[in-house]
């Protein structure tokens, strides 16, 4: 693969992952969805696997923020990638704002793959882990 495709996979894959970081943040469940392909999987440590549109609309609906959070994704790397599907490992921390300001919630891992639709990036499977 051309050093231009591997860098356009990559940018690809990080505007993804942005994306769902906002849009989770932000509380926007649609545009969490539809950054999902129809037939997605999302394991969540401690509740089954969330398959499909349907499941993962009822799910981000019900972790919608009640108050400002924020995810910081971080050292990402692409391990694996086509010009079709990619794999990234990201670190993620975990942050709420309280009544006595920001603190840190969870500290945990994503594992991403990746799929190319009509030119934009999708997850086809996100597994969390926790790490603390």
């Amino acid at each position: 693969m051309s050093e231009t495709v591997q860098a356009l996979v990559a940018a690809g894959v990080r505007a993804a992952i942005g994306a769902h970081t906002r849009a989770q943040d932000a509380g926007r469940t649609d545009d969490i969805v539809a950054l999902y392909v129809p037939d997605a999987v999302l394991e969540v440590p401690g509740l089954a696997p969330v398959e499909g549109h349907d499941a993962l609309r009822e799910a981000f609906k019900g972790w919608a923020p009640a108050k400002p959070q924020l995810h910081l994704v971080s050292n990402t790397v692409i391990t694996s990638w086509t010009e079709e599907e990619a794999t990234a490992v990201s670190d993620v921390v975990f942050f709420q704002r309280g009544e006595s300001g920001w603190a840190v919630q969870v500290v945990g891992r994503y594992d991403d793959t990746l799929r190319c639709q009509d030119g934009a990036w999708r997850f086809r499977r996100r597994t969390t882990t926790y790490q603390a």
